[in-house]
């Protein structure tokens, strides 16, 4: 099949190289002038480094290579995904600095896809099947703040942080960094180098995690293990899973609790007024990050003052200066205000009526295993399911949509896929406090939403292997084996359906083609030809 592919980011570039394997014609279109998504220069901020240390935040059979720190920054990461590129021979796939303006459903599983490229010329082309993986994280939610023109005016200026790109920026200037999560802390720091004043207005206090707890023991041993994961109450707790969270719940909330003790102690928390309101097991319901290098030290020193449980009421002029009033009434200099406030998930490319269908009335994506639209036949997404081990868990994916586009996924009825997504959606809704970015974030379940996907493909690695991530870090190269296997399994399903005709997959009662993953079973004999093998 002839497939397009929406973004070069992690997910994009990693459905290219799958189904590229698996015998497919891909077009992969990225509106930035260079591979990366989130990575890509034209987006990366002042500081910016990977959450989880570089073995984690790899692909299964590429690993990052061993002279980058463990937590490499923006721009190593864009060199990585560059060389994974060029090493999977995807260069030609590519269509740089060209935007999807416009995709709509054709017949039978195919969609047209009309495109801007830097000339500004528009050209519309049929594919047999569309991949979304345009992020989830890909464009910035700036607040619309009270007095916004006069504050303009006045000289002051409003950024998102992927627009802030150079911290010559905030040189001498007085800076407002609005948030606290991962990215907030990050761009404070080397702002707070170069600026007059650095103030961070954060909402709502998140808690840190040190890079090594103690100073010693890497966080990746912590949380980055399936035992870390399992801390975690899921919608289905399994195996060792039903006694953490029974008979032995008690030392469950001590081991978590005690990581948050910890991180007061080692970042001075208590001291500095930022032990955030809850216990640790609280991290779930919002978000958790790792301490940025930095960060805390220059809250000791004055660089950074952070105004905690406060928000911008509004911008405005004070003698002739842009200024910023807070929610509390605090009045503070802001020549340079940098939201660092999250971002919003959408697909303005579709039309209406597919969009109606995609997403719940509260604007949440209904994707089945965070891959399949219900009801809309040749269309996937990839990457909308944002976790721990991003590479990995786009991987796997790219596999399930590999196996569908074959008929080798025996999906459900439609209804039982609707329940499955609602049922999720509700669970992630409690266990985050609706803090899942429209249903797209799956931290802290990441494997187990790994460990979904492959079962219904009948892959997974060795037991053992799974049984040793429990104590240690989950390690993507172990999975490196299940792309070439996937691959030879779907090669001999389909030379058995060349010779037997009679195994071939009709179109559903809805129209819907082989491999759109919206067939009633009747692929049926394919899938446990497959599943065999």
């Amino acid at each position: 099949m002839r497939i397009a592919i929406i973004g070069a980011g992690v997910a994009g570039l990693v459905t290219a190289k799958v189904l590229t394997q698996a015998g497919h014609r891909t077009d992969v279109f990225e509106k930035a002038p260079d591979v990366g998504g989130v990575w890509s220069r034209t987006r990366r901020y002042p500081g910016v480094t990977t959450q989880s240390s570089k073995a984690q935040y790899s692909f299964s059979d590429f690993p990052m290579p061993a002279d980058f720190p463990e937590w490499p920054d923006g721009a190593q990461v864009q060199s990585y995904l560059a060389d994974y590129t060029a090493h999977f021979g995807l260069e030609p796939a590519l269509r740089l600095d060209t935007e999807v303006t416009s995709a709509r459903p054709a017949e039978d599983g195919a969609w047209s896809v009309e495109y801007r490229d830097a000339a500004g010329a528009h050209t519309t082309e049929t594919y047999d099947r569309l991949v979304v993986a345009n992020g989830v994280f890909c464009e910035p939610a700036v607040p619309k703040f009270e007095g916004l023109a006069e504050f303009t005016e006045a000289g002051g200026q409003v950024c998102a942080g992927t627009e802030f790109h150079d911290a010559e920026q905030a040189r001498g200037r007085n800076v407002l960094v609005v948030g606290y999560g991962k990215s907030a802390c990050d761009v404070a720091v080397p702002i707070s180098a170069v600026a007059a004043r650095t103030d961070v207005i954060a909402r709502q206090l998140l808690w840190k995690v040190p890079r090594k707890i103690g100073g010693r023991l890497n966080f990746k041993m912590l949380l980055l293990t399936r035992l870390g994961e399992g801390l975690f109450r899921y919608i289905r707790p399994r195996g060792f899973e039903r006694f953490l969270h029974g008979p032995g719940n008690g030392l469950r909330r001590r081991m978590i609790n005690s990581i948050g003790s910890v991180s007061v102690r080692q970042l001075g928390l208590k001291r500095l007024d930022l032990v955030p309101e809850g216990a640790m097991e609280d991290i779930v319901r919002g978000a958790i990050g790792l301490a940025t290098e930095g960060f805390f030290e220059a809250v000791t020193t004055g660089d950074i003052t952070v105004h905690r449980d406060r928000t911008v009421e509004k911008l405005l002029v004070v003698d002739g200066e842009p200024s910023a009033r807070l929610s509390d009434g605090t009045l503070l200099p802001a020549d340079l205000v940098v939201c660092a406030t999250g971002f919003t998930q959408g697909v303005p490319f579709l039309p209406g009526e597919v969009s109606e269908q995609l997403l719940d009335a509260r604007g949440n994506f209904m994707l089945y295993r965070q891959i399949l639209p219900l009801g809309i036949p040749g269309l996937y997404f990839n990457g909308y399911n944002s976790s721990f081990f991003s590479p990995l868990n786009a991987e796997i994916a790219a596999l399930w949509i590999a196996a569908d586009l074959a008929g080798a996924v025996e999906t459900p009825d439609a209804e039982t896929m609707k329940h499955a997504v609602v049922e999720q959606l509700a669970f992630m809704d409690t266990a985050t406090d609706t803090h899942h970015c429209r249903g797209t974030k799956i931290i802290p379940f990441s494997m187990h939403n790994a460990d979904e996907v492959l079962g219904d493909l009948d892959l997974n690695i060795n037991p053992l292997i799974r049984a040793a991530h429990w104590l240690g870090p989950v390690d993507p190269a172990a999975y490196r084996r299940l792309t070439p296997m996937l691959l030879k399994r779907l090669a001999r399903v389909e030379h058995e359906d060349r010779d037997r005709p009679d195994l071939r997959v009709l179109p559903g009662p809805g129209g819907s083609a082989p491999g759109s993953g919206q067939g009633n079973g009747s692929d049926q004999s394919l899938t446990r030809s497959s599943s065999q093998g």
